[in-house]
């Protein structure tokens, strides 16, 4: 079940997102500021598909401050940083991080490279794709010490992924579009990590013609492409009758994201794959 506060989530992310893509930052981890050379104890994060790696691969008690849309229970009484394109700088530096986790671009590069100027080491993990992620993952491991943790996740996505693609091969592909949001009408574009997983499970699209990962798309666009399967990702319904009584859409099977795991790059990203799957192809089991 989403949450009210996770339509300001997958705002945010999109917009930083978007910035990112226009400013073709470069690719891959990285650090910025002095080299650790001790065991990193005090972790900061300033997004939350990080702070869900850190824990996910064992390392929660490192976590010391997040940012403010993290909204795990695991971190819920810990301080409040700031958010992906202004995360303050005075908050982070209080905290006496051993290490900084960042999503970086152009929207956080000042702070950012800041907090490095003051001493803090930073880790720069870019989460465009799928490939980014699992090097992100990687990464996150290696600096905090739980390298065999981090590869086992990333495993198992592999597998999981490996699963479901070869289960969609023998199914029908059908024609789908992915909406972040109604008003403007945002969608999963190429080069946006949807569009990889949408591949993955057999799917077609409707958006891959978009200029960029998560377009405002035209309402005419969408009746044209007569889409099949609509997944509603939006959480916020304004607009969403309007589109879905246009010629075109009207006749789609409408389904709705279970949870965040298709929403954010991060360890559960196999579970919304295997989410969307059973979107795209429901009753079909996947073995």
């Amino acid at each position: 079940m989403r949450t009210p506060w996770c339509s300001l989530l997958v705002l945010a992310v999109l917009a930083f997102s978007s910035a990112v893509d226009a400013a073709n930052t470069p690719s891959g981890p990285r650090f910025l500021g002095p080299k650790r050379t001790a065991p990193v104890r005090r972790v900061v994060t300033l997004a939350p598909s990080l702070t869900e790696m850190v824990l996910a691969v064992g390392a929660g008690s490192t976590l010391v401050g997040v940012s403010r849309f993290d909204e795990d229970k695991a971190v819920a009484a810990l301080p409040r940083v700031g958010g992906f394109v202004d995360p303050s700088v005075e908050a982070v530096i209080a905290l006496k991080p051993d290490l900084v986790l960042v999503q970086p671009g152009p929207g956080n590069q000042r702070p950012v490279e800041r907090m490095a100027e003051l001493g803090v080491p930073v880790l720069l993990l870019p989460l465009h794709s799928v490939a980014d992620t699992l090097g992100a993952l990687r990464a996150v491991g290696q600096a905090l010490g739980h390298v065999q943790e981090a590869q086992a996740l990333v495993s198992r996505f592999e597998a999981t992924r490996a699963r479901i693609r070869e289960a969609a091969k023998s199914l029908p592909t059908p024609r789908v579009l992915l909406v972040y949001g109604f008003e403007p009408l945002v969608v999963a574009g190429p080069g946006s990590f949807a569009n990889e997983l949408l591949r993955d499970v057999g799917a077609l699209n409707v958006a891959a013609d978009a200029g960029s990962a998560y377009p405002v798309y035209s309402v005419e666009r969408v009746v044209r492409a007569r889409p099949e399967v609509v997944v509603d990702a939006a959480d916020v319904d304004v607009g969403k009758d309007k589109l879905r009584a246009l010629p075109g859409v009207s006749s789609a099977r409408w389904v709705e994201v279970p949870s965040l795991a298709l929403l954010q790059p991060g360890p559960s990203l196999g579970k919304g794959l295997e989410e969307l799957f059973g979107l795209v192809h429901p009753g079909v089991q996947v073995r």
